[in-house]
């Protein structure tokens, strides 16, 4: 039997965030590439766009920082957290009020929907009286989450969103949280870059764990 490479299973050129551009959108492309530590980018006027940036956002998750007024936000109840209940009204939300534009496109929902369904995709959502208010989403392969976007309508709601993710994560054998881009806010959380080659390192290793997210 042939055995065929993965267009994503290569070494890029330093300096090079997009690594491929083109192809198609398809759930079985794609979780090849988040296999092989990449991702899809890019709004709908434009090709697919493979992303592996160097450096590479990860949160660590034995080492996230939860500050003392969120740790009573979390602890003070109210909160409803379920998981995979709503994957397309976490999805659909995070698209919300973006004013620069989104990338959660049409394309993207119906091939995440896909992922969602085969078991690849997963949401975590937090609602209040039965209100959903926050929530996050991502693509878990092996003992690698990808958190690709989350989204508040109250306070806080995304922060606790992505603490229970978090233990959630730990609790099931999680080795590897990626974030993809730092941003202030994450690097609040404990968030931290590392090169691209140590993160891809990383996720070779990962990906053949047995973590179960559901």
């Amino acid at each position: 039997m042939t055995t065929v490479e993965s267009p994503f299973a290569r070494s890029w050129a330093e300096g090079e965030d997009i690594v491929a551009v083109g192809g198609r959108l398809g759930p079985d492309v794609v979780l090849d590439a988040y296999r092989h530590g990449v991702f899809p980018f890019y709004d709908e006027a434009q090709p697919v766009l493979w992303w592996c940036p160097d450096p590479r956002a990860v949160l660590p998750l034995d080492a996230v920082h939860v500050s003392r007024r969120l740790l009573r936000t979390v602890r003070r109840g109210g909160w409803e957290i379920t998981v995979d209940r709503d994957f397309e009204a976490v999805m659909r939300a995070c698209d919300e009020d973006r004013p620069d534009g989104t990338w959660i496109h049409d394309e993207m929902v119906t091939c995440y929907l896909e992922l969602h369904r085969s078991g690849d995709a997963h949401s975590l959502e937090v609602r209040r009286d039965g209100v959903l208010v926050g929530g996050i989403y991502g693509v878990a392969v092996g003992g690698v989450f990808s958190a690709e976007s989350k989204f508040h309508r109250e306070r806080d709601a995304s922060k606790v969103a992505l603490v229970h993710l978090v233990r959630r994560l730990a609790e099931r054998g999680y080795a590897l949280l990626d974030v993809q881009f730092l941003t202030p806010h994450l690097e609040r959380f404990g968030c931290v870059e590392v090169p691209r080659a140590e993160y891809l390192a990383r996720v070779r290793e990962a990906v053949e764990t047995g973590a179960v997210f559901a």
